[in-house]
């Protein structure tokens, strides 16, 4: 009688076990999902936006194309960069726009020809806000920020 007391004794804490190493999978999945979820909604956050810009007549019109701003945000005529460059003025990896500490820093990397802020050319990483113009080549975009 002992030993089968001793075997059910056995059982009920394998199954206890079993149910406690359940649970904590269950558990480290569930902050797992939480975590990979957290991180594809601070990718799809939206902190604005880059819209191109191109010279007629003198005057700078919106041609259609909008690109979203990313925490790093890159410019150039490489299809790898954020916002690919259709211009001969615009080096393979041009410029790049990114968010540090809190605030938006435009630099340029190194271009060929330069890139410019508001129509001034920049030589060192600046401060950009909601409405500056970046001219890269022929091209211009225009930063808008959300709010």
């Amino acid at each position: 009688m002992n030993a089968d007391i001793l075997l059910f004794a056995l059982r009920l804490i394998s199954g206890l076990l079993l149910l406690l190493l359940l649970f904590v999978l269950l558990v480290v999945m569930w902050r797992d999902y939480r975590s990979v979820t957290n991180d594809a909604e601070v990718k799809r956050r939206k902190y604005g936006r880059l819209i191109q810009l191109q010279e007629i007549d003198g005057a700078y019109v919106v041609t259609g194309e909008s690109y979203p701003l990313l925490p790093l945000t890159s410019l150039g005529r490489s299809p790898t960069n954020t916002v690919p460059i259709n211009d001969t003025f615009a080096s393979s990896e041009h410029a790049l726009v990114s968010l540090r500490d809190g605030q938006w820093w435009l630099e340029d990397r190194q271009s060929r020809n330069g890139t410019t802020l508001n129509e001034m050319a920049i030589d060192q990483p600046i401060i950009v806000t909601d409405g500056d113009v970046i001219g890269i080549g022929h091209l211009r975009y225009r930063l808008e920020m959300e709010s």
